[in-house]
């Protein structure tokens, strides 16, 4: 421990000296080694107790432990030479265009030209770019992100953070180091955080984009240094008050379409040529109007009339569109309106289901398709196709219609996003999803109080108890900071309907036995990508669950029994931490989807896949070795789905 602890002192005086002087980045192969050996501090501190007490029938499993433990120190000192040095330069993480749409309309044009030229002024630092939502300003933004880039003379680099819609400087200010493959070592402290960001901004000058500003930000405080040789700024807001709190040099506003231009970007968006009859053009052109000149709208409406051509069709379509009324304090009743009428003549409760669910990921999120697809096969949205072929199809047919709507967008990782996400299951090219932050909005507010969404907001802790409503089937909260959850009483905590509980993407390490207790009829527990060391053993009375998900969780090494939980049909530790099959497998004959794949897995024990006869997926390669089972045992799985690659 005295050489592993010194050893652990000299990284980490190495790796952040070079991270913040050098501009350089620790490898991840250190990142596993610092985290292996907190993982090993904590085994040393649970044995300390044990050899306190001096049982004597104990001394046995001590020495056995104590010699598996000296020999785990012996490799991590061995492992801790990195011959290959600890850092390596960072990648260039503004390297790719951004996906974007055509500019439509001669304003877009100017002001994109207007925005370009005022960057040049040494006397602009600040563009602020406002409008209501829906008007184009991310499109038009995304198009001067990528002129930046095309301007090979200009000596700035040029930076996008999309801010989300809750006031948080520590938030910010991680999200801007991130876009340098940068990590802040100060956690907490905002003014040592705003120094040591603007110390890594001012190696270089920079343009940074901050898209859809809710809030004012004192730049100084977040530690975004405007200056002409330092950082200059552009933002978008839907606000012009927080533009003047924002002091900016040039003010931009964005207006609807005129509606000669609305017409032809919506006939565009048709997908084809299109011939109308004197008739149904005049019908048509009163559905475009209805959209109020807004792109977003347009774009939306336009798709969902594709391939229409009969009359009554569009007649129909006037008249839903006229009475698709959005209710809501602050909303913007036009965008909202003409986004709820696609929503409506999506005509598919499957479809509108698989709509809501992607609400529940953080706002601007890029989930990969792959990953979606998995999820909804998964959750059993096409539980009533027996075959896995035929509900992976289906899935494609959903997506496939929803981005065809406009409904959702197809996209990209850019460099600095896909390593974050460090999925070793993917690629940098990987297709994505995602959805317009308005649309994510008219998808929460339709599902209403029964749904709280609290994703991607960087919560240290669960929401206040009184957020916990006795009526709520579906929570989320996706990709935030949460390290705990504390003990509850489970009378104040009741839950009586909660179905989903969605807490992937967490720093979570530890649930109170008394959190489960709380929510008796729960089906949907997803814990993916979390730091989860243990389940605790109210898991084992959720009778109700059919789906735990704990992807990624590469710390987790103990689970309870799972014998009564008889509905289970998914149980997904991919990539986790487990080292042997959990108690009572055999006993969930419904399951559907098991999979051990890339695990610590260390062996499969025989006569438990024969009494899991509805199994359809089933994955058990482990991380670092085969594991061998019989064939007769694989054979007796009827209804396993093997699919070559």
């Amino acid at each position: 421990m005295q050489a592993l602890t010194g050893r652990e002192s000299d990284i980490l005086t190495e790796v952040e000296y070079a991270e913040s002087r050098l501009g350089q980045k620790r490898k991840r192969e250190v990142e596993d080694w610092l985290r292996n050996f907190q993982r090993f501090k904590g085994d040393i501190s649970g044995l300390e107790p044990r050899v306190a007490a001096g049982r004597v029938l104990q001394r046995v499993s001590l020495v056995n432990q104590i010699n598996q433990l000296t020999t785990k120190a012996e490799e991590l000192i061995e492992q801790g030479g990195f011959s290959g040095g600890l850092t390596h330069a960072e990648e260039e993480t503004n390297a790719y265009e951004l996906v974007t749409k055509e500019l439509v309309g001669e304003a877009f044009g100017q002001n994109l030209t207007k925005v370009l030229s005022r960057l040049r002024e040494n006397d602009v630092l600040t563009v602020g770019i406002y409008g209501m939502g829906g008007v184009g300003k991310t499109t038009l933004v995304t198009h001067i992100h990528n002129r930046l880039l095309e301007e090979a003379s200009a000596p700035r680099k040029v930076r996008w953070v999309t801010v989300s819609q809750e006031r948080n400087v520590l938030k910010l200010q991680q999200m801007i180091s991130e876009c340098f493959n940068h990590a802040l070592r100060e956690k907490k402290d905002k003014i040592k955080r705003a120094a040591e960001l603007s110390h890594l901004l001012k190696r270089e000058s920079t343009v940074i984009i901050l898209d859809d500003l809710w809030h004012t930000y004192d730049p100084q405080e977040v530690g975004i240094p405007l200056g002409v040789d330092a950082c200059k700024l552009i933002l978008t807001t839907r606000s012009l008050d927080i533009c003047r709190h924002m002091e900016c040099d040039e003010l931009i506003k964005l207006e609807s379409l005129p509606e000669t231009e609305a017409w032809q970007l919506f006939v565009k968006n048709l997908g084809r040529r299109v011939v109308f009859t004197p008739e149904v053009e005049s019908v048509a052109k009163s559905v475009a109007k209805e959209c109020a000149g807004l792109p977003l709208g347009i774009v939306v409406v336009s798709g969902s009339m594709r391939g229409k051509e009969e009359i009554h069709e569009w007649r129909s379509a006037l008249k839903e569109l006229k009475e698709a009324r959005f209710e809501g304090e602050g909303m913007e009743d036009k965008v909202f309106r003409v986004l709820k009428f696609s929503f409506i003549r999506l005509n598919d409760p499957v479809v509108q289901r698989c709509f809501l669910h992607l609400a529940l990921y953080p706002e601007d999120f890029k989930i990969e398709t792959a990953d979606l697809l998995r999820n909804l096969v998964y959750l059993d949205f096409f539980s009533d196709l027996k075959s896995l072929e035929a509900q992976y199809d289906r899935g494609h047919t959903v997506v496939n219609k929803l981005v065809n709507v406009c409904l959702l967008e197809r996209s990209r990782y850019s460099n600095s996003e896909f390593l974050l996400e460090r999925s070793r299951d993917s690629n940098s090219d990987s297709e994505c999803l995602k959805m317009h932050d308005l649309v994510r909005d008219m998808a929460i507010n339709m599902m209403g109080s029964r749904c709280m969404v609290k994703a991607g907001l960087y919560l240290s802790t669960l929401p206040a108890q009184e957020e916990w409503v006795k009526d709520l089937e579906i929570v989320s909260l996706i990709r935030n900071s949460i390290t705990e959850i504390p003990a509850v009483r489970q009378q104040s905590w009741a839950l009586p309907r909660l179905l989903e509980l969605h807490m992937s993407r967490n720093f979570l390490r530890s649930i109170d036995d008394s959190f489960f207790g709380c929510m008796p009829t729960l089906q949907v527990l997803d814990l993916s990508r979390t730091s989860i060391v243990m389940l605790p053993n109210s898991i084992s009375n959720l009778v109700n669950l059919t789906h735990l998900l704990l992807r990624f969780c590469s710390d987790l090494c103990h689970m309870p029994s799972l014998a009564k939980l008889k509905a289970l049909r998914t149980l997904d530790l991919y990539d986790s931490g487990i080292e042997e099959v959990p108690e009572g497998l055999q006993a969930l004959v419904n399951l559907r989807c098991l999979d051990f794949g890339n695990s610590k897995l260390k062996r499969w024990p025989p006569r438990i896949l024969p009494k899991l006869s509805n199994l359809q997926t089933l994955r058990l390669y482990g991380r670092w070795n085969c594991l061998r089972v019989q064939a007769r045992e694989i054979m007796s799985l009827s209804n396993l789905f093997i699919k070559a690659n």
